[in-house]
């Protein structure tokens, strides 16, 4: 049986920090309910579906713009993480260390993909 998005560390980690979000961002004020709650775990769940979407496209260029939407998602999340900590809803730094290494493994899997484009997909 082939590899699929599963097989990714970058999409299983992704999976890990969606968890990780829903779970920090429980103990929410009310009021933050379809703010700034809603719009951390929306990001933080585009990142792997972006990543199982662009896995999905016939071509490598495809799945590289779908890898850089997730990497978007992932700065997106950042921003939100830091706003939560400043507005003391959140303790952020292991959540950030998260983003970030999440954030690099993406860049460095792009550079992958772009580096062997020629080997296997087409584009």
């Amino acid at each position: 049986m082939g590899k699929t998005h599963k097989d990714l560390e970058i999409w299983q980690r992704g999976i890990e920090l969606v968890v990780h979000v829903y779970q920090s961002t429980k103990a929410f004020p009310k009021d933050e309910e379809y703010g700034l709650k809603s719009q951390m775990r929306r990001a933080a769940v585009s990142h792997p579906s972006n990543i199982a979407e662009g896995a999905a496209r016939s071509s490598t260029r495809e799945y590289v713009h779908f890898l850089r939407i997730a990497l978007a998602s992932l700065s997106e999340l950042e921003t939100q993480v830091f706003i939560a900590e400043r507005l003391g809803y959140l303790k952020a730094t292991e959540l950030s260390e998260e983003v970030e290494a999440l954030r690099r493994k993406t860049l460095n899997f792009i550079k992958y993909m772009k580096s062997n484009k020629n080997k296997g997909a087409s584009e």
